[in-house]
């Protein structure tokens, strides 16, 4: 059975930029593993979505392009796009692959992992079963929808299985849900030609706050402001309770006792369960409804097991963009490398290059992603 030292789960943004940082340490036997392509779920983004943070290549002291996963890189500088479509950023991931020859292996399902007697873990995959020493679970969430979040959600059509909004052929939509999805899916609608109807629980673009991570991007703001004169799009602050489907006819229902039909699936973008569901017997979960860890992003149940990626909490700390999360490479990278006695100088460079964050204190954001 073969064993590894280190096996990284999911080639995406966490585990790519991971998996740099471990080969530039020295680490000879670990393994990138993936079910789908290197940034499967940046591939199954709509053709149309864009990052809403913008890339550009570093500037004087020191921070690097905010899309960035390694110190010295830039989406922006390699796609020339400032903000690149998931097809564009899944390029920028090959190419990290191929320039460091990281040990990426795709088309691997993995099924099961459980910890044994000796300290180590059992994974099963779609190509047998191994061993490793540890197990960094990079999986993400956006390939988990949540179609669970009221009566009748799951009838509706999640933006996620949108593959590109040109395939949207009735004229008129209705989308549940305030943040960046919600907002993306009325505002590519519109620009189809399509009306739609939001229903937001909370208004995004009333809130006052300074972190990305509560309120509308400006990238998303500067494009609403371009769709809403042209008087196809209508907002309601109002909370769906449940969605009925009765001959034909798609029923939503409000906290506020009013009732919307539609001819068409209404579209959900309400978010993601997040890929640890999986494996969730490895955590516990805190009062956050997400994986409990400790400073080092370890799992509080299992030993050996680390989270890296959007899923990451620290009480009301929230990691849920690229450029928050790659801050806890270097600790998660210091927890493995000391304990297999790695090269542990790289640390310094992620340090210098604005990419670590040891302390949680300064961190107070908080978001409801």
């Amino acid at each position: 059975m073969k064993h590894y030292d280190v096996l990284i789960v999911g080639a995406g943004a966490s585990g790519i930029g991971l998996g740099i940082l471990m080969k530039q340490m020295g680490c000879e036997n670990f393994s990138i593993m993936d079910r789908g392509e290197i940034g499967e779920t940046f591939r199954r983004w709509p053709k149309e979505m864009r990052f809403i943070t913008p890339s550009f290549p570093s500037q004087g002291f020191g921070q690097t392009d905010l899309n960035a996963v390694a110190p010295k890189t830039s989406p922006g500088y390699t796609l020339n796009e400032e903000h690149p479509t998931g097809e564009d950023y899944a390029e920028y991931l090959e190419l990290l692959v191929i320039h460091y020859e990281l040990p990426v292996q795709t088309g691997i399902e993995v099924n099961n992992i459980n910890k044994s007697e000796n300290g180590s873990f059992e994974v099963h995959t779609s190509q047998g079963a191994l061993t490793s020493t540890f197990v960094v679970w990079a999986g993400g969430e956006y390939q988990y929808p949540n179609q669970e979040t009221f009566p009748g959600a799951e009838l509706c059509t999640h933006n996620s299985h949108v593959r590109s909004w040109e395939d949207m052929k009735a004229d008129e939509y209705i989308v549940i849900g305030g943040y960046e999805s919600g907002l993306d899916a009325v505002y590519q609608l519109n620009k189809m030609k399509k009306s739609s109807r939001l229903l937001a629980k909370t208004p995004t673009w009333k809130i006052d706050s300074s972190d990305p991570s509560t309120v509308l991007s400006p990238y998303t703001f500067k494009r609403m402001r371009e769709a809403i004169p042209e008087e196809r799009i209508k907002i309601y602050e109002q909370t769906v309770q449940s969605v009925a489907k009765d001959d034909g006819v798609y029923y939503v229902n409000t906290a506020d006792g009013n009732q919307l039909a539609s001819h068409t699936a209404p579209i959900l973008a309400t978010g993601f369960k997040g890929s640890t569901s999986m494996i969730s017997h490895l955590f516990q979960n805190g009062k956050h409804g997400k994986p409990l860890v400790n400073d080092q992003d370890e799992s509080t149940k299992s030993q050996g097991l680390f989270l890296c990626g959007p899923e990451l909490r620290h009480d009301s700390h929230v990691f849920c963009f690229i450029y928050k999360f790659r801050q806890r490479y270097p600790v998660v990278a210091e927890a493995i490398g000391s304990r297999l006695n790695l090269n542990m100088e790289i640390l310094n460079l992620y340090r210098k290059e604005s990419f670590y964050l040891d302390d949680l204190s300064d961190c107070g954001e908080r978001c409801e992603c």
